[in-house]
Order: structure tokens, then C-alpha cells, then sequence
């Protein structure tokens, strides 16, 4: 995976709360997760009490959903390190030559 793809990726918590007030709750498609939306949707937000829950739990909800993504970019960011690591020192090895 490319590190922009995936940094592009990255979701925020102020959008989600902008998708969760003026877009009809529609923060889970936001995230993806179509088949909470519809469920979200169809329950008219669990009657109220799970519209309340996302209200308070939206920041964990990103969170959870970034989490993985921070880690594949550091994973990546690692070896571009190692790489960048060892072409310096063959750098270092050919000049000493």
C-alpha cells in the first residue's frame, strides 16, 4: 500500500460529527459501515438511545477506524527508514572503495 493512499484514508471526528447533525446521521457510511447505517437509519437511531450512545462514543468510533491505518504508515515510514539506513551505507562502503 502507498503511505498517501492510506493517509488519504485517515478519517476525522469533526467530519463525522458534521456527517452525524446535518447529513441525517449518516457518520457510519462515512466510515464505511453501510450496513450500521441503514440499521441506523431504519431504527430511526435505536429509537433515540443509539443516536444519544454515537453522540458521546463518535471520537472512539474514528479512533478505531484510523488505528489501523496509523499503523500500516509506520510500518511503512520503518522501512523507508531501513532502506534509506542501507543505501547510505552503501554509499558509504562504494566511497570507501
Amino acid at each position: 500500500m502507498n503511505k498517501h493512499y492510506l493517509q488519504s484514508q485517515i478519517k476525522s471526528t469533526g467530519t463525522a460529527y458534521l456527517f452525524y447533525f446535518f447529513l441525517f446521521g449518516t457518520h457510519y457510511a462515512y466510515l464505511g459501515k453501510w450496513g450500521l447505517q441503514f440499521l441506523f437509519w431504519f431504527t430511526f437511531g435505536g429509537l433515540g438511545i443509539w443516536s444519544l450512545i454515537d453522540l458521546f462514543t463518535m471520537s472512539d468510533k474514528i479512533d478505531n477506524y484510523n488505528f489501523p491505518i496509523f499503523k500500516k504508515i509506520e510500518e511503512i515510514e520503518a522501512k523507508e527508514k531501513e532502506s534509506e539506513q542501507e543505501r547510505q551505507i552503501a554509499m558509504i562502503a562504494a566511497i570507501k572503495n
